[in-house]
């Protein structure tokens, strides 16, 4: 539809190439009116950058047309066409290119008619995916000097697509690197709203995400968005916390932005940015240009070599000038007058792009030169054919395509530095090699670098943090409705630990060990048992020798006075037997004093329950002696027959030995073992003694207690039993205290922690003890003492009134 489509330049050849640039950068619209044929675009907005990208196109044409090595014999000719900015007239001009009936041009009076070999161009990804697209079903490369969206490596999609400027795959993860390099982990990014902003700030949001950094804000922009989208954008930025705005702008999008933000004065930001502005000079020339002073971002790498040749020729000199080349040529001097010249070489900082077109012409002509050398042999199509190609420029740079269709990935890191004059210059602080491994991509010289803080030593960078280092004692908890990076710094719990900053968790101490102050570090800890040297242990130990020293003095007043009537009464055997036990009650305690071990733990508890038993059963002989005593005053009853001293040894050693039984069954299935308690302090381990069988330790009170209550009920009733010397009522009053000891000791023992419940038992023990002792024997100790008048025979066989 339309008139047929004419380049703006066109030079006839023996081999004609394509070339597509935007030499203006918009259009007007203009609606149908359905009436006539649609009139052709009308373009707008002279773009003088392509201009300079066509004229770096036809300067490679030149140079391989005048080389007597590649493709010698044969010419190349060029069809030049505008896309105007368009992705519509980009594909337009892209069939013209490709359609053999279409008449191109009418500046030729034989116009060229066939499709082209290969197409140079286009500078933006959107209009580089639709003419790839077109192209793909007819074969021909298009080789972009400039197009980077990582999406043009899909080879299913753009089997034709080529290029001589890296991937923003590489370009992203590139900036991402660099930025957590500086410790920029809170950024906002701006990017413009096209398949070159969309893609790649999502690869670098990606990448960053992987590397801790938050994006705080991202938003898009397209430079004919209304003013309210500007003002929204400045509103976000002005309410924002972080420092640093990452780009993914064109340099038209760019522009736009900054004279907005230069209004609204929006300085001190750090801006890092990408090769599609950071080193364009029009861009550092802009009104506003100030707010992005001390910007850092990625270029394409300079090309000297290609620089020279472009000095020479825009002045007609030469650097290598001689006295054979006087005559034709003068000598450069580097200090020529760029404002003098009127044509498109007046501007170098967009060198490095130059070279990547004259790049990609010069892969076309290497391919076509293999094509041409190898006759009829060859049947591959110059697409197949340039994805093969390795060859080096004149300054010694190679040149190759992987099987995505990319060069090597090389960036320049450049920053913004400017002048006393108001000017910026770009600055080379690094390089960026993808192709080196990853710990080494990234390379900063020891330059002075030129923040947006104005801050030129390369230790004050600026900070760009949501929340600070988290110390060592402490871990990360993230902040409720925000990204990982913001965050607040908890200490550590009691008994965890973080030995590092930024730690996301505390980590919990080995139960030998609690964390310090600080909980940066396991300290072991105290380890607590009843010991003899400590004030309490000192008490019981002392309590236990004075119970055993009075009782072996009771002992002692019993054998002085052995033949007296008191001690004669109720059989004097038990009463030695019962001294006795109760010594080694009194005693028994000591085993629960000191470091528990395995045999202190077994010794402690079944000492205590087989002397006790003894104890127990004496009383128990003895009480059972007076009943039978009574009994046998009774007419016709012979019972002391059957209770003798005999037969009251037998009882106490029957229910002694049960007892034994008992203690013999509990070490034999599970017995008490040394253990460490780390449940009752959290700062310390008790060393205790486990019960093994609980069971065994209950069945062993427990028949203490059944004992103990026998004997009380029949002491209780045998209180009242008419003897001087009857010890009855002695015997009842010991058994309450017994009772009530051992009834407050269960509570008591099983709700104090650690060593307190070993003292409980202690004390029980020599309570009980004690109990016996004084209510028994005291009062005969007192009468053999004090009242020898009544130890005689005929007071003891007084009836009481």
């Amino acid at each position: 539809m339309g008139e047929p489509e004419e380049p703006q330049l066109f030079k006839t050849g023996d081999i004609i190439l394509g070339g597509i640039f935007s030499f203006h950068s918009n259009w007007k619209t203009v609606e149908p009116t359905y009436e006539r044929r649609p009139l052709p675009l009308q373009c707008t907005s002279l773009n003088f950058r392509a201009f300079q990208y066509a004229q770096a196109m036809l300067f490679a044409i030149e140079e391989i047309n005048n080389s007597s090595d590649l493709l010698p014999g044969i010419t190349l000719g060029y069809m030049i066409y505008d896309a105007c900015g368009s992705i519509a007239r980009s594909v337009r001009v892209a069939l013209a290119l490709t359609d053999v009936n279409e008449e191109t041009a009418s500046l030729s009076d034989k116009p060229c008619r066939g499709s082209v070999p290969a197409i140079m161009g286009e500078t933006s990804s959107s209009p580089c995916m639709a003419i790839s697209t077109v192209l793909g079903p007819f074969y021909i490369p298009l080789v972009s000097h400039f197009a980077t969206c990582a999406c043009l490596s899909n080879k299913v999609k753009y089997p034709s697509f080529l290029r001589t400027i890296p991937s923003d795959y590489y370009q992203s993860r590139a900036l991402a690197q660099m930025v957590k390099h500086f410790g920029w982990t809170w950024v906002g990014a701006i990017r413009s709203s096209d398949d070159y902003g969309t893609n790649g700030m999502a690869i670098f949001t990606d990448t960053a995400t992987q590397l801790g950094i938050c994006l705080e804000y991202s938003v898009s922009f397209f430079r004919t968005d209304p003013a309210e989208k500007i003002k929204r954008i400045i509103d976000i930025i002005k309410g924002s916390t972080s420092r640093v705005i990452v780009t993914f702008l064109s340099h038209m999008d760019l522009e736009i932005l900054i004279e907005e933000f230069a209004h609204h004065n929006l300085t001190g930001y750090q801006w890092v940015g990408t090769e599609a502005w950071i080193s364009d000079s029009v861009t550092a020339t802009t009104e506003g240009h100030y707010i992005l002073d001390g910007s850092v971002g990625l270029a394409i790498p300079k090309a000297d070599k290609l620089f020279t040749k472009f000095w020479e020729t825009a002045f007609h000199c030469s650097f290598k000038w001689t006295k054979e080349t006087a005559g034709s040529q003068k000598e450069c001097t580097g200090y020529e007058d760029i404002a003098g010249l009127e044509n498109s070489f007046n501007d170098m900082s967009l060198m490095p792009i130059f070279n990547n077109v004259y790049k990609g012409v010069y892969a076309i002509a290497h391919s076509l030169h293999n094509i041409l050398g190898c006759g009829q042999k060859c049947s591959n199509t110059i697409l197949q054919n340039i994805k093969k190609i390795n060859f080096k420029t004149k300054e010694g740079e190679e040149v190759y395509f992987n099987e995505n269709g990319d060069p090597a990935a090389k960036y320049d890191i450049i920053n913004w530095q400017p002048k006393k004059d108001g000017s910026v210059e770009f600055v080379t602080i690094g390089l960026y090699d993808a192709s080196l491994p990853e710990d080494k991509q990234l390379n900063l010289d020891n330059k002075t670098f030129n923040w947006a803080n104005n801050s030129k030593k390369v230790q004050l960078v600026p900070v760009s943090i949501c929340s600070g280092t988290c110390d060592s004692g402490t871990r990360k908890v993230l902040q409720k409705g925000k990204p990982v990076c913001c965050y607040d710094c908890i200490p550590c719990a009691e008994g965890e630990i973080s030995n590092r900053t930024d730690s996301i968790t505390c980590v919990r101490c080995h139960p030998e060990f609690w964390s310090n102050e600080r909980r940066d570090d396991c300290e072991k800890k105290e380890t607590e048992f009843l010991s003899f040297t400590e004030i309490m242990g000192s008490i019981l130990t002392l309590s236990s020798l004075i119970g055993a020293c009075l009782t072996a003095t009771v002992a002692f007043i019993f054998f002085r006075h052995r033949n007296t009537p008191i001690v004669k009464a109720n059989n004097s055997e038990l009463s030695f037997l019962l001294l006795f036990s109760l010594t080694l009650c009194f005693l028994c305690s000591l085993t629960f004093i000191g470091r528990p071990s395995d045999w202190s733990c077994m010794l402690r508890h079944t000492a205590f329950g087989i002397t006790f038993v003894l104890c127990i059963s004496c009383v128990l002989g003895k009480t059972l002696a007076v009943l039978m005593a009574f009994k046998a005053t009774l007419p016709g009853s012979n019972l002391m027959k059957w209770f003798g001293p005999r037969r009251q040894r037998i009882v106490v050693l029957a229910f002694t030995f049960i007892q034994v039984g008992i203690c013999i069954v509990w070490l034999t299935a599970n017995p008490p073992y040394p253990f460490k308690n780390f449940r009752h302090f959290k700062d310390k381990i008790i060393l205790e003694c486990a019960l093994g069988s609980p069971i065994g330790f209950w069945a062993v009170l427990g028949y203490i207690g059944l004992l103990a209550l026998l004997c009380f009920i029949l002491a209780f009733l045998a209180r009242k039993l008419p003897d001087n010397f009857n010890e009855a009522k002695f015997i009842t009053f010991s058994m309450l205290i017994f009772c009530a000891v051992w009834m407050t000791f269960i509570p008591a023992y099983v709700s104090s922690p650690g060593k307190f419940s070993v003292a409980v038992e202690i004390f029980a023990i020599l309570a009980s003890s004690f109990g016996l002792l004084f209510c028994i024997f005291f009062p005969k100790c007192y009468i053999i003492l004090f009242k020898p008048e009544r130890n005689t025979k005929k007071n003891m066989m007084d009836k009481k009134s």
